[in-house]
């Protein structure tokens, strides 16, 4: 019998469920300030993520002292310095961002408008890079915020390969409400993202705001299946000529990124 398999649990290995439950601490933590997207105070961290003060205290004293959250104005916490050091580590070290990163950015400085770089987060949608172009006027959305699929011209792409009854059972009821309260409809929703697909683009406009429009192209592995996109947001009264080139840049950025990533 292989030793491993035969050994008892010894005390000295009791710690480990403690460590566990720890890390759970973190990542509720960090989730925490992801979504607030500024510094709160504990008290408000302990109760959003449903922890007992004293140990939430414990956990962002450690923190503290690596430099991973920081002291802000009134005694808040946030996110520190070293956070900072790792997401440079990782686009740096990580073919798919650093590719991608450089594509946004010239596309955005080319083109003059806001480049965003799209892919899914569990059942939602995010932005994962993005540039701001050099127009008087700009349409930007922040990194990392949670968006309901039906919302944008992204999510119709990246719901692609699944098939209607997987789109209905991964995006929630809730999710084709807009935020102007208007109910989407499902099954138009549906053929929408048939589209997306046939024709390997989508365009949305009026869909979180009145005077955007979102222009969007896939990402593909090998397989085909759609994993992320290259979007352009712009306002609404682009002329049909601009929208046709921004559209085949679009296209362009997607399939370079599909052959240098995958």
């Amino acid at each position: 019998m292989d030793d491993f398999a035969s050994m008892e649990p010894s005390p000295a290995s009791a710690p480990a469920t403690q460590r566990v439950r720890g890390i759970d601490r973190v990542i509720a933590i960090f989730q925490c300030l992801h979504e607030y997207r500024k510094p709160q105070r504990v008290s408000t961290i302990a109760k959003a993520i449903e922890a007992p003060r004293s140990t939430t205290y414990d956990v962002i004293n450690r923190l503290l002292e690596a430099g991973i959250l920081e002291t802000r104005e009134g005694g808040t916490i946030f996110f520190g310095p070293a956070m900072h050091f790792y997401g440079t580590d990782y686009i740096s070290s990580n073919d798919w961002m650093r590719v991608a990163d450089q594509e946004v950015k010239s596309l955005a400085e080319k083109w003059g408008e806001t480049a965003q770089f799209c892919a899914l987060d569990g059942n939602k949608y995010v932005i994962q890079l993005t540039a701001l172009g050099n127009r008087t006027f700009k349409i930007s959305s922040d990194i990392g915020v949670r968006v309901n699929i039906p919302w944008t011209a992204s999510g119709r792409l990246l719901l692609a390969s699944m098939a209607p009854e997987e789109i209905l059972q991964f995006v929630p009821p809730e999710d084709f409400r807009l935020a102007n309260g208007r109910m989407l409809d499902r099954q138009k929703f549906l053929k929408e993202v048939e589209i997306a697909s046939r024709q390997g683009y989508c365009i949305t406009q009026g869909l979180i705001d009145h005077f955007s429009m979102c222009m969007a192209a896939p990402v593909k592995r090998k397989d085909g299946r759609v994993v992320a996109t290259v979007c352009f947001v712009v306002t609404k009264d682009t002329s049909p000529e601009r929208r046709d080139a921004l559209l085949t840049a679009l296209l362009e950025c997607g399939t370079r990124l599909s052959r240098s990533i995958f």
